[in-house]
């Protein structure tokens, strides 16, 4: 097998200034970069002070434009393409994921992926296909690829939050409840909103429940985000 590309991209360290003790990776959407969804970290960094937040740049060039990264191409997106195309990836985030828990010593209950669009794609698919299940998973305006897979395939059920803008024009809003009836069917415990007049994107009540889901499932306080 060929060696897997190394993923890398902008990293915010403990603002405790400590080892981490929790690390949350994002991972963005197509068409964009680490530099993209790190711009979020700082609003969860104000209740885990603890945590590593790592915002790797997606493993290939954009193949629609001369500028920004992807998991996987979209020029064709047909569910079948986005299932091939999340397997592709998910050996290549794995890894990354492997190596940044060894290397913190760190167990997956310490970890949260939080993805956007293309991102929650891959955090859904890696995160249920994980023998060892992850704290959470945070996604904003994805989908859920393979959902009639799941069922073989799921290997841990992390808790999950799902949101989604009813005004998205690139993700269609009906992927929200599509996710979620794919992920109560195997017994996923998912928690999910549509935010009303919301483009593809995350606004500040989105960043608000997500800083609730990361506080509950890392079981810190929640502050007054």
């Amino acid at each position: 097998m060929a060696d897997l590309p190394t993923l890398t991209g902008p990293v915010l360290p403990p603002v405790a200034g400590e080892k981490p003790r929790q690390l949350v990776i994002l991972l963005h959407g197509v068409g964009a970069d680490g530099n993209d969804l790190i711009g979020i970290a700082p609003f969860f960094q104000k209740i885990l002070p603890h945590a590593l937040f790592v915002s790797p740049d997606a493993p290939f060039a954009f193949d629609m434009a001369p500028m920004g990264r992807q998991w996987f191409s979209i020029g064709d997106f047909s569910p079948e393409a986005r299932l091939a195309g999340v397997r592709m990836a998910a050996p290549i985030l794995n890894a990354f994921i492997d190596t940044l828990l060894a290397n913190f010593q760190l167990a997956e209950d310490r970890l949260v992926l939080v993805g956007f669009s293309q991102g929650t794609m891959m955090a859904l698919h890696v995160g249920l296909r994980r023998e060892k299940p992850l704290a959470g998973i945070l996604g904003y305006s994805g989908m859920l690829p393979g959902a009639d897979k799941l069922e073989e395939e799921i290997k841990s059920r992390p808790p999950v939050l799902l949101t989604h803008g009813d005004a998205d024009e690139v993700l269609p809003v009906s992927s929200l409840p599509a996710a979620v009836k794919g992920l109560e069917a195997v017994g996923v415990q998912v928690e999910s909103h549509v935010r009303p007049g919301l483009g593809h994107g995350i606004d500040d009540e989105c960043l608000r429940l997500g800083i609730e889901f990361l506080a509950r499932v890392f079981g810190v306080p929640a502050g007054k985000p």
